[in-house]
C-alpha cells in the first residue's frame, strides 16, 4: 500500500516537472539568401584553413614575382650611373622598406634644395607611380631619370628638379639632352661595349686588391719571422 502511494507521488512530481519545463520553439528554416551567405562563409573559411595548412606543410605554391634587373631594363645608363641611382635611392629610403614614400620624398627634395608643397610631392609620385601605391619603388625612381633623359619632363616640374639637382650626371653620356626616347635608345646601343668594359675593369680592380692583400700578408709574415728569430 505504501509502495503504491509512493509510486503515485513520484508520477505526480514527474508530470509537474515536465509541465514546468519551457517547450522549445521550432526553428525556422533559413531562407535562400541566408543559406547562400552561410555557404560562402564556410567556403572562405575552408580556403583559408587549407592555405594555412599548405604553408605549414611547405606545399604552398609561391606567388609569381617580377624579376627586375636595372642593368638590362635601363641600358641607356652605365653601370656606374645605375649604382649611383641605387645609392641615392637607399640613402633616402630611411624606412628600409624598398620604397620612398611621401615624407621621404619631402626630405629628399629639401636636401636637394628644392622643397615642394604637399600637393607637389603627390604629383611627383603620380607621374611615375605605375602601380598606384602612392610611393616610389626603385624601378619607378629610375624612370624619373629615364624620362628626364628622354626630354619627357616639364622644365619646372618637381621630377625635373630632382633629376637636375641630384649628384647623378647623365648628361655626360649624351642621353640627357635627347629629344626623343627612341633616339636615346639608339644611343644606348653604343654603350654595350662600354658596359662590358666596366665589368672587366671591376674584375681587374678586385684582382689588384687581392694581389695587394697577399703581398701585405707576406710582408707581415716576414716581419714576424724576423722578430721571432
Amino acid at each position: 500500500m505504501a509502495s503504491e502511494e509512493l509510486a503515485k507521488k513520484l508520477q505526480s512530481r514527474l508530470a509537474a516537472t515536465q509541465e514546468a519545463e519551457p517547450r522549445a520553439e521550432p526553428r525556422a528554416e533559413p531562407g535562400p539568401q541566408e543559406a547562400e551567405a552561410a555557404s560562402s562563409s564556410s567556403a572562405e573559411l575552408s580556403a583559408v584553413l587549407t592555405r594555412r595548412q599548405d604553408i605549414n606543410d611547405g606545399n604552398a605554391a609561391s606567388r609569381p614575382t617580377r624579376v627586375f634587373n636595372p642593368y638590362t631594363e635601363f641600358k641607356e645608363f652605365s653601370r656606374k650611373q645605375i649604382k649611383d641611382m641605387e645609392a641615392m635611392f637607399k640613402r633616402y629610403d630611411t624606412g628600409r622598406d624598398g620604397f620612398i614614400d611621401l615624407m621621404e620624398l619631402k626630405l629628399m627634395m629639401e636636401k636637394l634644395g628644392a622643397p615642394q608643397t604637399h600637393l607637389g610631392l603627390k604629383n611627383m609620385i603620380k607621374e611615375v607611380d605605375e602601380d598606384f601605391d602612392g610611393k616610389l619603388s626603385y624601378r619607378e625612381f629610375l624612370l624619373i631619370f629615364r624620362r628626364a633623359a628622354a626630354g619627357e619632363l616639364q622644365e619646372e616640374s618637381g621630377l625635373m628638379a630632382l633629376a637636375r639637382l641630384s649628384e647623378i650626371n647623365v648628361s655626360t653620356e649624351g642621353v640627357m639632352g635627347a629629344k626623343d626616347f627612341f633616339e636615346a635608345k639608339v644611343q644606348a646601343l653604343s654603350l654595350g661595349s662600354k658596359f662590358e668594359a666596366e665589368i672587366q675593369e671591376e674584375k681587374e680592380e678586385r684582382k689588384r686588391q687581392e694581389v695587394d692583400k697577399k703581398q701585405r700578408q707576406a710582408a707581415f709574415k716576414q716581419l714576424q719571422s724576423a722578430f721571432c728569430s
